[in-house]
């Protein structure tokens, strides 16, 4: 195939919307592609009203609130446990335990003093232990094991 008609061809592949080409006369064969944009990831968004962020890992349904609509916006804020917020310091996977199997190093209802582990986030291959900032009753653990946090995200609550 001569290059005149191979520029021809990846003009009709550009020009046309297609995605892929793939041609062949006799023995040689041709297959043109064209890169098409990934859609973006959907925003996880989160409010101080609710215990943690849900990580939307797929299109929402038609049946999902609207963008922009706070969810339980009416319900009294008093259903969350009160006390001091620990936060993640960085993005990553939160783990309750050092290792699978492990037992978790706080429960709800465990007294802790500052300094103590409270869980591991890995990010990017490192386990980083969060450790408790005040002395304290664990009152709430507020992300679920293996699960992805953001920077900022409340993970336990202390009273």
């Amino acid at each position: 195939m001569d290059l005149r008609k191979l520029k021809t061809l990846i003009d009709l592949v550009e020009t046309s919307g297609i995605a892929e080409l793939e041609i062949q006369e006799g023995e040689e064969r041709v297959r043109i592609t064209r890169a098409v944009a990934a859609p973006a990831p959907a925003p996880m968004m989160w409010h101080p009203g609710i215990a943690a962020p849900a990580a939307v890992s797929a299109p929402a349904s038609a049946a999902a609130a609207p963008v922009g609509a706070v969810p339980n916006a009416e319900a009294p804020a008093s259903h969350a446990p009160e006390g001091h917020l620990v936060k993640s310091p960085m993005v990553g996977t939160f783990y309750r335990a050092g290792s699978p199997g492990a037992k978790p190093f706080v429960e709800v209802g465990d007294s802790v003093k500052e300094g103590v582990a409270l869980c591991i986030i890995e990010a990017m291959k490192l386990m980083n232990e969060i450790e408790s900032d005040r002395a304290g009753v664990v009152k709430a653990i507020l992300v679920e094991n293996g699960q992805p946090v953001e920077f900022g995200q409340p993970l336990f609550v202390i009273a």
